[in-house]
Formats: C-alpha cells, sequence, structure tokens
C-alpha cells in the first residue's frame, strides 16, 4: 500500500497519509478491523483527485478532504 501512494504522485502521499491516520486511529478506538485499514486508504486514494497542489494553502485542503473521506468511509466499515 504505501508504494502505491508513491507511484500515485502529487498529492498521493498526502492522502495516503491522512486515511492511513484516520483508519489506524479508528482501529485503536476498537471500532474498526484490522484488515480494514488497508480498505479505507485504497477507497481515499480511489475517490480523491491526487492532483499536484500549487501551494502549502492547497496541500492543507487536500489533507482535510482525504480525513473527510476516510472518516466517512471508516463508519460504513465500524462494527
Amino acid at each position: 500500500m504505501p508504494c502505491a501512494g508513491s507511484r500515485g504522485g502529487r498529492t498521493a502521499p498526502c492522502v495516503l497519509n491522512a486515511a492511513n491516520e484516520v483508519a489506524v486511529a479508528t482501529f485503536l478506538d476498537g471500532r474498526l478491523p484490522f484488515l480494514a485499514i488497508a480498505e479505507v486508504v485504497e477507497r481515499t486514494l480511489n475517490a480523491t483527485d491526487t492532483a499536484a497542489a500549487r501551494d502549502l494553502d492547497e496541500l492543507v485542503a487536500m489533507d482535510a478532504d482525504a480525513r473527510k473521506t476516510a472518516a466517512a468511509l471508516t463508519r460504513e466499515l465500524v462494527h
């Protein structure tokens, strides 16, 4: 999975990191199965436009959007 973020280029590593942090936090809360972490990250990467950021503000916005997407996906998968 980390390779997917590096191959995606542009802002994919930012999206991967944000989604991973959300998924891992949900797992550590005991609400998300461990194997669902990868699914959340993959689905977040697939659902997010990872175009190049022009500046730090765009990168911060991309991070926030990826976290929102990942949070929504974890809500679908929580047990």
